[in-house]
């Protein structure tokens, strides 16, 4: 592997784009560490030290968040407005139509996208805002407050611009390369902890040696389901053009077991955790302490019945996800449009039956193992001992693992197109 990794740094154009992408990421660890006046530091300290929903949010934002540096927000609100744009394109007959329309369709939607990001960043700015001052953590005028939020706007669109940008002259996609990024920033830092809670003796080597198992196995799993695929036989009808046939030839639909993606997770995570940012607004008064109350309760790695809520979200949203991204009957009116069909299953409603089935029963295998992962982040810690180190387990590491394995492949695209031994053998 590394000898091929040396023969795509040869290649101008691919090291050029590599050279990009590591320059971008440069520019966000900077960005990182400018962080935004009138926080007080011990106050948002206290604050991280009481929910464990603050210190995820923290992870996807490479620690801006705790900071409250000009990238606290990260490039949340972006895969929140494309997450909405992918929704409506479904349920809205034009957007759907613009979808269809290729290339300039794609752009117009890319745009709207774009627009639905600003104005979700404000939101969630002013949200934040309001939450910390609320909290006794920002002391600031209204001038400055407004101008926090600005700045926060701000940088969350430039993130969107690094990401398109790496997408179009580096390579992979440049939206995950950014969250990449941004978990792997904390990375030094979780072992450093390690270290020091190990020098210290507040740790054994042998809790590090199970986390380092566990980790392994769990990387090793998250690429055993990212790659698992169910490949559909699929036969095409010869056609006469001419005096020449074209057709014939058979050829395979492939049905990834996890195609939700960390969607699903994300979801159940934001609805899990709704008590508790609403608990932040309804002050020490009854209707708050409530809404503690059951945010504790609901808390994945408080109680049985609290982890398997969770993993029931997360079996749900995965299912959703996945008829909302994959649409049988489309698949199926597209494969009889064209002369395709699935050998010894008719064309038609039998298609789209099939299919349906097949998706229904593969979708389940990748439910029950997002739902393992999700919880991973919670008992994981506990049966170590260690709590040092976050990344093991959970929704961190598969989006690492995921996004990792998205970027080889399309370093593996390249060096193919040029004739190179690649990656996968």
């Amino acid at each position: 592997m590394l000898q091929t990794i040396l023969q795509a740094l040869r290649i101008p154009d691919l090291k050029k784009r590599i050279v990009f992408v590591f320059l971008m990421f440069g520019v966000y660890v900077i960005g990182l560490h400018i962080p935004v006046p009138g926080i007080n530091r011990e106050a948002m300290a206290r604050l991280f030290s009481e929910g464990s929903i603050l210190n995820l949010l923290d992870a996807f934002t490479g620690g801006a968040f705790k900071k409250y540096t000009i990238f606290a927000m990260g490039i949340a609100p972006y895969i929140n407005a494309s997450i909405i744009m992918q929704l409506l394109t479904i349920a809205v007959p034009s957007l759907e139509q613009l979808a269809k329309e290729g290339e300039s369709g794609r752009k117009i939607i890319s745009q709207y996208t774009r627009y639905l990001t600003v104005v979700m960043a404000v939101f969630q700015a002013v949200g934040m805002n309001t939450w910390l001052r609320q909290a006794n953590v920002l002391d600031t005028t209204y001038f400055g407050f407004m101008q926090i939020v600005v700045t926060l706007t701000a940088g969350t669109s430039f993130l969107m611009w690094v990401g398109e940008q790496i997408t179009d002259k580096g390579i992979g996609n440049g939206v995950s390369l950014v969250i990449f990024c941004g978990i792997m920033a904390s990375l030094p830092v979780q072992v450093m902890k390690t270290y020091a809670a190990v020098a210290h003796g507040l740790t054994s080597i042998l809790s590090v040696i199970l986390l380092l198992i566990f980790f392994v196995a769990t990387v090793m799993s998250i690429v055993a389901i990212n790659q698992a695929q169910r490949r559909i036989p699929i036969q095409h009808v010869k056609r006469v053009v001419g005096h020449k046939v074209y057709g014939g030839q058979s050829s395979f639909l492939p049905l990834r077991v996890n195609s939700a993606g960390v969607i699903p997770i994300i979801f159940a995570i934001s609805i899990l955790y709704l008590p508790s940012t609403l608990a932040n607004f309804g002050g020490s008064g009854p209707v708050g302490n409530f809404l503690r109350a059951m945010a504790a309760t609901l808390s994945p790695g408080s109680t049985w019945y609290a982890a398997v809520t969770y993993a029931a979200f997360v079996i749900f949203f995965t299912y959703f996800y996945t008829a909302v991204t994959f649409n049988v009957p489309e698949v199926a009116d597209n494969l009889k449009k064209w002369g395709s069909f699935i050998p010894g299953i008719r064309p038609g409603k039998p298609t789209m039956e099939y299919l349906d089935r097949v998706m229904t029963r593969i979708t389940l295998a990748g439910a029950m193992f997002l739902a393992v992962i999700a919880l991973a982040q919670f008992y994981i810690p506990q049966i170590t001992g260690v709590t040092t180190f976050s990344l093991v387990g959970g929704t961190s590491l598969l989006i690492v693992v995921g996004v990792a394995l998205e970027t080889m492949q399309a370093i593996e695209a390249h060096l193919l197109m040029r004739h190179y031994e690649g990656f996968i053998k």
